[in-house]
């Protein structure tokens, strides 16, 4: 076959800027997607992944949807992005029913993901032209939030909005995990190094990770069974966390039954080789590197969530703004330059306008302690 005779041909670096490689043999395999899609488009589910804040991962990920849906017209494509709650919406906007601000409006796009709308919203276009079922693959985050600070046996079935036990992660997907806990806890101003698998914390992160990836996988697997109206192919856009080496989304798609299942990644083109290998997915797309056309606007790297009693710090990125002005998981913001605030989209939109070179005050509420904390915003240079 023409396509198994591109995949076999060698190559002397394990990635090729605007390619991709294929990892289904015994070493990586620089190839086209010619030879690459065909061979995986009769699968059931096909995961897409992606880094949130990366745009030209969004703009991979809609030329590999469009490339799919050439070959099966039959899609549904499922979104981390979304909570269930909001599944009436993508309905509508999938009808056009709503314009572009409707639907982000509907949807809490802002407070619930933050990410900027502009990388997604080729998606939700293509969607809607092309009459795709979207389907929210998510669960509200206070039930993760809550698994992780509480433990998975202190959440009735009544919250866990019909997510079941998830199978048990593999080791390897626990080492990931362990190493991920330990930077949370260096964020927090613990000693990584004293952080233990037995803590409880631990094992509470675990499964709210674990609780996660269930969630999105029965949401996929759901759209297969008999009587939901055909057996489309399953597209999920899903961050790569969750799908690298065959964990995490992947992992509890077998464990419900769902076998036929690749995972595509989008990988930046400066990826080491050693990280390039087979197992980490069933085909990579080395992303080129891009000079930036305007200054990025200012991120102080955290994840956020909402609650009455303010906005919530879930987690610090390590080296960004946020962490070199203070922050540290489990901060709640409550006050931005002197202004009383509660709303996720409120603190994303001042982020967002500050100007480069100023100084932004905060008031944070860390345990019982009010403290207040600067962020500078350095200067364009």
């Amino acid at each position: 076959m023409a396509a198994d005779a591109d995949i076999a041909s060698a190559a002397s670096v394990c990635l090729k800027a605007g390619t991709w490689t294929w990892l289904g043999g015994e070493t990586p395999r620089i190839s086209g997607a010619s030879a690459v899609l065909p061979r995986l488009a009769d699968r059931d589910v096909i995961l897409l992944g992606e880094q949130h804040d990366k745009a030209d991962d969004h703009r991979w990920q809609l030329q590999t949807v469009a490339a799919l849906q050439a070959l099966r017209p039959d899609m549904v494509i499922g979104f981390e992005a979304f909570p269930r709650r909001v599944q009436p919406v993508l309905d509508r906007w999938v009808a056009g029913e709503l314009t572009p601000a409707e639907f982000l409006q509907q949807v809490q796009w802002n407070e619930v993901w933050g990410m900027p709308a502009e990388f997604y919203m080729p998606l939700f276009e293509f969607a809607r032209l092309n009459r795709i079922p979207m389907l929210a693959l998510n669960v509200e985050r206070k039930l993760i939030r809550t698994i992780a600070s509480k433990g998975v046996d202190t959440v009735g079935n009544a919250e866990r909005e019909g997510v079941s036990r998830p199978a048990a992660p593999p080791a390897d997907y626990v080492d990931m995990l362990f190493e991920s806990h330990r930077e949370h806890a260096r964020s927090r101003g613990r000693d990584g190094a004293q952080t233990s698998r037995s803590d409880s914390a631990f094992r509470n992160f675990v499964d709210a990770q674990a609780t996660w990836d269930r969630a999105m996988a029965e949401a996929l697997a759901r759209r297969l069974a008999p009587g939901s109206g055909g057996r489309p192919l399953v597209v999920g856009i899903i961050g790569s966390g969750h799908l690298r080496h065959g964990h995490g989304v992947a992992h509890q798609l077998r464990d419900l039954g769902v076998t036929s299942v690749a995972t595509l990644l989008p990988v930046p083109i400066g990826t080491a080789c050693d990280d390039i290998r087979p197992g980490l997915a069933d085909a990579v797309f080395a992303v080129p590197a891009q000079a930036a056309a305007r200054p990025e606007p200012p991120r102080l790297g955290v994840s956020l969530s909402e609650s009455e009693r303010g906005v919530h710090v879930a987690d610090v990125s390590p080296g960004s703004l946020a962490e070199r002005s203070g922050f540290r998981a489990g901060d709640v913001i409550v006050e931005l330059a002197g202004s009383p605030v509660n709303k996720v989209a409120s603190v994303i939109a001042a982020i967002r306008d500050q100007p480069a070179g100023t100084w932004l005050p905060l008031r944070i509420k860390r345990d019982s302690e009010l403290l207040e904390l600067l962020v500078r915003f350095p200067a364009r240079g």
